[in-house]
């Protein structure tokens, strides 16, 4: 682990490779040519809430690793395509503009739908390092399909396919705990119909025996959607324990609550990922208080990442989403602290100092504001604690929060090790 601001400087005060970094790197300032770093987001589109919040920690890192000296004593200076509605077509183009326009040696995504991973390809025929947060099985298996071509892509967090064990765990240990007492054991899923949806709606379904649950219903709906009708009847006709929704954007998420709050039913409701953007409270106002929810990458609530949440707060407004924000924030400072320890970032075609950057990623352990990033060789993505493993130094946490009060930032209730608070009652449930 390494203190970034020293690393990038050159302080004398660390050791192993900030030290060397330090020796040749004593007076860096930020005043060289600059470094051009690209990334494609949806800043438009279904998805613009999570485009944005993406921009933004992409930019307060450029601005904090600027200030700090740079990348050997070179600037970052971002550069930014809209990828709107998403998809393979678009997002490529977008990359490849970036690459030709910019000369970027390095793409660092928030997440993209629709891909297929083919901006691996891109970044592979022009010796670029590839940084995303798509979350997605898919990127884990094209890596192990080609190691040598795909050398330089990275998933900066666990894959998708955790969030299924991670929650039927979450939810037997309420369970044993006797937070919980469950009134059958049921479990309804509802996925909609995108590949990050469906692989963790399969990952619950296929192991729910383990963990001693059957499922009543598995039900996809449209993506994206708002009208949740049919599904809540069916629902209603056999209330389950908890209604696990892998969808994932806030806006149809909190229309669900709203919809299922006219006729509840005793049951849990763990939702996907888009709880933890601010439109999901601004939309469901008190319907979401209860709602809990999983992000295999966030901003943790704790000390470490204290002065980012108040820098993002201060930049970006009181209602920004640092924990979404964080996301590109930590790939940022992570390729930047490697590129330095490389020797320096290259350029695209540069094969050579490429993979130079992508060994100083591989084995760097990174701890950022939310988690530990530790490269898993057989994907080329992070570690999931504590589903994949159990040193929480050595995994990034597959965070639960649940929504108490609606005005307020929702609250971390597991992993124990990093919880803040504990879980409470939904105020829908009936005694």
């Amino acid at each position: 682990m390494t203190n970034r601001r020293a690393l990038l400087k050159g302080s004398a005060a660390l050791g192993g490779a900030a030290m060397m970094l330090a020796s040749i790197n004593r007076e860096a300032r930020a005043e060289g040519d600059p470094i051009p770093i690209g990334s494609a987001l949806p800043l438009s589109g279904y998805a613009a809430a999570d485009g944005i919040e993406f921009r933004n920690g992409l930019e307060l890192a450029a601005e904090e690793i600027n200030a700090a000296g740079g990348i050997l004593g070179r600037p970052i200076e971002l550069h930014i395509e809209d990828t709107k509605d998403m998809g393979a077509d678009v997002v490529t183009q977008a990359i490849q503009r970036l690459i030709d326009r910019h000369e970027v040696p390095a793409i660092i995504n928030g997440y993209n739908t629709g891909t297929n991973m083919v901006e691996m390809d891109v970044a592979a025929d022009n010796d670029v390092i590839f940084v995303h947060y798509n979350t997605l099985i898919s990127h884990n298996e094209k890596f192990k399909s080609d190691p040598e071509r795909y050398y330089g892509c990275f998933q900066g967090d666990p894959p998708e396919y955790y969030y299924g064990p991670g929650c039927l765990l979450f939810l037997k240990n309420l369970i044993d705990s006797g937070q919980w007492q469950a009134p059958n054991n049921k479990i309804a899923i509802v996925p909609s119909a995108n590949e990050y949806s469906v692989v963790i709606a399969n990952a619950v379904k296929a192991q729910a025996e383990e963990y001693g649950f059957t499922v009543s219903l598995f039900e996809t709906v449209p993506f994206p959607t708002n009208q949740w009708g049919p599904t809540l009847a069916k629902l209603r006709q056999d209330p389950p324990a908890a209604i696990i929704v892998t969808h994932f954007l806030p806006q149809d998420l909190a229309q669900f609550m709203v919809q299922f709050l006219t006729q509840p039913t005793n049951s849990l409701v763990y939702m996907q990922y888009g709880p933890s953007l601010p439109a999901f409270r601004e939309i469901g106002k008190e319907a979401v208080n209860g709602v809990i929810y999983s992000t295999t990458i966030g901003c943790l609530p704790d000390e470490f990442s204290a002065g980012y949440r108040q820098k993002y707060r201060e930049k970006f407004g009181p209602n920004s989403a640092f924990i979404t924000g964080s996301q590109t924030y930590d790939g940022l400072w992570h390729y930047a602290l490697s590129a330095a320890i490389a020797g320096g970032p290259g350029e695209p075609f540069d094969r050579e100092q490429i993979e130079k950057v992508a060994a100083a990623m591989r084995r760097l352990i990174y701890r950022g504001v939310n988690g530990t990033y530790r490269c898993d060789p057989d994907g080329q993505s992070g570690y999931c604690y504590p589903t994949q493993i159990g040193d929480p130094s050595l995994g990034m946490p597959h965070q639960f929060l649940q929504h108490q009060d609606h005005t307020t930032d929702p609250r971390l209730i597991a992993p124990e090790f990093y919880a803040t608070h504990r879980f409470v009652l939904p105020p829908w449930f009936k005694a």
